[in-house]
């Protein structure tokens, strides 16, 4: 995982900034967000358009662009103008995961963007229902056995890494559910906390207030180590050894987009995220802020998509 200091970058990144003076941006800038609004991403996307809104004179719009697994969203800015004034924030599931689920993906995760900058980094959530009988993954295993077929947990869309959650947690306890994909984690809550579906894997952001109130139980995340701010959830991989599905964050641009703009962008980014108002927002949703040079994203998305690519071959994951 990629760990910058934002300062340190934020310096680096001052000098190509100014080369751009006062010509950029001079209307407003598009944030692409390839899912429904209300869900962890969408949120995240909200918090930096609205502190960057105010660093760079110029509004930067959220634009939800649901669809595919986030696949309409992405293929939407490969195919914008590379002007700077169209970005995305996405998330493992568009750069790493989808291009070993989509046989004719509509976009390269590596050529067709300008990597911006790696932004946070969280685990899943894995809730269920207070009608499950399970109060802790262990029990959970036990009962999706004795009823083999019969549980249901949903995700933010086939593909997604909260699929993929689910199915890594089928592959290595060995035990049979049923997915249901919505379009987006917003759109999938109402029916979790309805009982409709029996538990799901979902961002702290999405759910914390459902689970502070009792209207859902958490029983894990799903990185290697329990998460600092979330330290009485332990991590599924302490009752399946080696589960490790975190999500993380990467804002890019068209491929295309001029160097200068690139770094006025990564700039702003890391100015947001160095924040301390911002940094105790995020942290509160278990979210760990990052920073990273462009070249550094780039980089990482190389590394995850050879990582992805064997999860996904190994769960025998589909989209349907």
């Amino acid at each position: 995982m990629v760990r910058v200091v934002a300062p340190l970058l934020m310096l680096c990144a001052a000098a190509a900034c100014a080369q751009t003076g006062t010509a950029y941006p001079v209307k407003p800038v598009r944030f692409v967000v390839p899912y429904t609004p209300g869900g962890g991403t969408d949120l995240m996307a909200r918090a930096l358009a609205a502190r960057m809104t105010e660093n760079m004179g110029q509004s930067v719009i959220v634009d939800n662009r649901a669809g595919a697994g986030g696949n309409l969203g992405m293929e939407f800015v490969a195919k914008s103008p590379p002007d700077g004034y169209t970005i995305a924030l996405a998330l493992t599931a568009q750069y790493a995961v989808n291009p070993a689920l989509y046989p004719k993906l509509p976009y390269d995760p590596v050529k067709d963007y300008a990597p911006v900058m790696l932004v946070a980094r969280n685990p899943y959530v894995l809730v269920v229902h207070p009608t499950v009988p399970a109060k802790s993954v262990k029990e959970l295993l036990a009962l999706a056995k004795a009823r083999a077929g019969q549980l249901t947990f949903s995700s933010s869309g086939n593909g997604s890494g909260a699929h993929l959650s689910g199915e890594m947690m089928k592959t290595m306890g060995g035990v049979n559910m049923l997915h249901i994909p919505y379009k987006g984690a917003g759109a999938l809550l109402p029916d979790l906390i309805a009982g409709q579906v029996h538990l799901s894997f979902v961002t702290w952001s999405s759910v914390g207030p459902q689970v502070r109130g009792g209207r859902l139980r958490a029983l894990g995340v799903t990185t290697i180590k329990r998460s600092p701010a979330l330290p009485e959830l332990p991590a599924i991989a302490e009752t399946l050894p080696g589960y490790d599905l975190p999500v993380w964050y990467g804002i890019v641009a068209p491929a295309g987009t001029p160097r200068e703009i690139v770094m006025r962008l990564n700039a702003e980014l890391l100015r947001v995220i160095a924040l301390p108002d911002f940094k105790q927002r995020i942290e509160g949703d278990a979210v760990e802020p990052i920073g990273s040079t462009p070249e550094q994203l780039g980089d990482y998305i190389k590394v995850e998509l050879v990582k992805w690519a064997k999860i996904v071959r190994d769960s025998g994951a589909r989209v349907d």
